[in-house]
């Protein structure tokens, strides 16, 4: 029997995660904005604001910081999430977003679709792009192993690489068991996730990994009705 929104939830707060990165803690919790979240946030607010949208719409309001910080410069942010505690402006899930078709330039949702199980990883897309008149941005966990170098040279500048070094044996779930499914675990590759969003409608514009937090992969998904 599919988990319900509460217990979905439920299990979310009561995990925690020793990770460095602040991943699995409560958002709250000391820890849990560590130097890499906050890296993470930067990219979220440089994608949206890239974009000029007059309306967007946050699925998962985490912490409060990007919204708080996208409100301040004075765009208009709607805010919709399972828990009540957070106050979102709408109570519900991603999974029946309570809006009419295009209703919002843009549809943010970073760190989010990992706590939907994979079997309505594509319901929550169709979601998205109904309610998406021109672009998404989201983040999703990739667990695929990656090294990264920053070498720092005097008149040459910064030289900065990331290089993919596929396991032998792909991991077998999330480190944080908060998550039903992450981009690199067994089962789930890269690649099946861009044809989910292929098959919601979308067209990944592209795809990222961010060099300060390679553990967050971004998307930026053009929707084809957009005008």
């Amino acid at each position: 029997m599919p988990e319900s929104l509460y217990e979905m939830r439920k299990r979310t707060k009561e995990t925690k995660d020793t990770s460095a990165s602040g991943e699995g803690l409560p958002y709250f919790e000391d820890g849990y904005d560590s130097k890499a979240r906050f890296c993470s946030y930067w990219h979220q607010i440089h994608e949206i604001v890239s974009l000029k949208p007059r309306k967007v719409l946050e699925v998962g309001i985490g912490n409060g910081f990007l919204l708080d910080y996208l409100r301040k410069r004075g765009y208009n942010v709607t805010t919709v999430d399972i828990d009540e505690e957070l106050n979102p402006d709408y109570f519900a899930s991603v999974l029946s977003l309570p809006f009419e078709d295009d209703s919002f330039d843009v549809v943010a949702c970073f760190e989010v679709l990992e706590h939907v199980a994979y079997s309505s990883f594509s319901q929550a897309l169709r979601e998205i792009h109904r309610v998406c008149r021109v672009s998404a941005v989201l983040s999703i966990p990739d667990s695929s192993r990656i090294y990264t170098f920053w070498l720092r040279a005097p008149r040459i500048g910064d030289i900065r690489s990331m290089i993919a070094v596929p396991r032998l044996k792909p991991r077998q779930r999330s480190r944080c068991a908060s998550h039903f499914w992450e981009i690199g675990i067994a089962g789930y590759p890269l690649s099946r996730v861009l044809a989910e969003f292929k098959g919601a409608g979308f067209q990944v514009v592209r795809n990222y990994r961010l060099f300060e937090h390679p553990y967050h992969r971004f998307f930026v998904l053009g929707n084809a009705r957009g005008r």
